[in-house]
């Protein structure tokens, strides 16, 4: 007998397709058997050794997060409850060009420090691989959900080339490529960059474009956060369009906005430059949070000169007046690279989370209000920061506009990802709560998407895009990946005040057709694997 029938669910399949009511029996970690309730009469019912009664309750495939950060989050933190509550059952790891793998020692040492604000120093892991396939063996230990991986590209160039702006030689390539395609054969889904985060920012086209033909080859995609948002966005859009066209490459635009004042009501241009390329033939997708701040750490909103040769560079720069002055002027007004191009508003700039805790103080105020309380200038305030938390404060940046995000969400390739950064006192709310604000912001109050459109949109889109034949759908043979919620009250319970409240409305999530929230409560199953790439 099969291991457990949800009985009565309202299955919303991740086709975009209508919903259908259904019993859905799982057994061994796959759907066995789908009966829709007209096929069902007058005849006998599944059974099971389990059942459980999902009157009221949507079924669909489990969420799919597209741009996670939660690189060493899942393995400190064996419940995980900020993804799995939220219905996530699979997370796309290895973002912006940063991450841990692969490296040797002294790389993984200043990879550590440089995302520090991202996912901690890490002093509490056990930094036992060097390459993604050990990183990869890792995750097969047992984590809260799958997650799959993107190479780094910045981490692949601090490996082969260090963290100093200029071109790689023609042998460092060849070993820049040697090291993606080695990456691609252990199971990774891709590539991505950070091109406004060093060392990455310092690659130029024709050296992302070689990359990108390795990529290629082996059916991966590109996952650029490009080189701005702000002041030049849809020119930097259009440089990713080019470059892997040129490359023959599939793109994937990570948290896809048109952000600061600049921008305002410009997400039209952007759809209309991705509905040609995409018309033309181009292979593009894209993950957006559906949220206007922004979250990164402090340290990026720093010019690339000043960021130049890694993390102990930066702070010798901050710590040295006359240049700390020319930082300054950049970041005010010239407009750095590191902050779009755009000159910093510091009454956008609120501190979310800090390393050191006797500048905790900070956390949940912007910079300029508490320059203001000190009766000094922003930039003073700003510089003490990034010297005595040494690079390790995390900020929110106040810089989007609605009309932008309800624009994008409902492109034809959008797909969603919560850019979720779990660290700090008072992190973003789309950390907690991306997947229900969707359902229930989005869908239930606003009506921007249909039910069956959205859970599309965080399914099915991303299992195709990262070539999965057997998730992103509720279908017979398919991985139990599975999440129920009530729709009429799915809901991000997560607020800019209150970051960590869990979300409402999802009292069941299955991984492999395993338990992991079980009437709204975290079980200790740890069903979570490595998803490696398909050949």
């Amino acid at each position: 007998m099969e291991e457990l029938v949800i009985r009565d669910a309202d299955v919303v399949d991740g086709s975009g397709g209508p919903s259908y009511r259904a019993d859905v029996v799982v057994d061994r970690g796959r759907i066995v058997s789908i009966v829709q309730e007209a096929a069902a009469a007058g005849c006998q019912r599944p059974k099971a050794r389990r059942e459980l009664d999902a009157e009221g309750l949507v079924l669909s495939p489990g969420f799919v997060d597209m741009h996670a950060h939660s690189d060493l989050a899942l393995l400190r933190d064996p419940d995980h409850s900020a993804k799995a509550a939220q219905g996530v059952t699979l997370e796309v790891l290895g973002q912006d060009g940063l991450s841990y793998a692969p490296v040797d020692d002294r790389t993984l040492g200043e990879v550590r420090r440089a995302i520090a604000g991202w996912n901690g120093p890490g002093d509490d892991i056990d930094f036992d691989w060097r390459s993604v396939g050990e990183y990869l063996d890792r995750l097969d230990r047992g984590v809260a959900v799958n997650a799959a991986y993107l190479i780094p590209q910045g981490t692949v160039r601090a490996l082969v080339v260090g963290w100093e702006d200029r071109e790689a030689t023609p042998a460092e390539l060849d070993r820049m490529r040697a090291l993606v395609a080695e990456g691609l054969e252990q199971g990774a889904v891709g590539l991505s960059s950070g091109l406004t985060y060093t060392p990455g920012m310092y690659a130029r086209d024709a050296e992302l474009t070689e990359l990108c033909r390795v990529v290629a080859q082996y059916g991966g995609y590109y996952c650029p956060h490009h080189r701005s948002y702000g002041a030049g966005a849809l020119e930097a859009y259009e440089e990713m369009v080019a470059l892997t066209r040129e490359a023959g490459c599939a793109l994937h635009l990570a948290h896809a906005t048109m952000n600061f004042g600049v921008n305002r009501g410009r997400a039209p241009e952007l759809l209309s430059l991705l509905d040609k390329a995409l018309d033309e033939g181009a292979d593009i997708s894209l993950d957006t949070y559906p949220y206007t701040p922004g979250c990164t750490t402090l340290v990026a909103l720093l010019p690339s000169w000043a960021s130049e040769g890694g993390p102990e560079a930066v702070l010798a720069r901050l710590a040295d007046d006359a240049t700390a002055e020319r930082i300054r002027h950049h970041l005010e007004v010239v407009g750095a690279d590191g902050c779009h191009g755009v000159p910093v508003e510091w009454e956008t700039i609120e501190i979310s989370g800090v390393g050191e805790p006797a500048l905790a103080g900070h956390v949940g105020r912007t910079v300029r209000e508490t320059a203001d309380a000190r009766g000094e200038e922003p930039w003073t305030t700003a510089r003490r920061l990034l010297l005595e938390d040494r690079l390790g404060t995390t900020i929110l940046q106040h810089v989007g506009h609605e009309e932008n995000v309800r624009a994008i969400m409902r492109h034809r390739v959008h797909t969603g990802g919560s850019d979720g950064i779990l660290r700090g006192s008072k992190p973003h709310p789309r950390a907690y709560g991306t997947f229900p604000h969707y359902l229930g912001h989005y869908v239930r109050e606003l009506g921007v998407l249909s039910l069956e459109e959205c859970v599309a949109h965080l399914t099915s889109r991303p299992a195709a895009r990262l070539r999965l034949p057997d998730r992103g759908l509720v279908r017979e043979g398919y991985r139990a990946d599975l999440v129920l919620f009530d729709p009429e009250t799915v809901a991000a319970g997560s607020t800019f005040e209150e970051p960590r409240t869990p979300p409402t409305g999802i009292p069941h999530v299955l991984v492999d057709g395993r338990f992991v929230i079980e009437d709204g409560r975290r079980t200790d199953v740890l069903a979570g694997r490595a998803v490696r790439r398909t050949p």
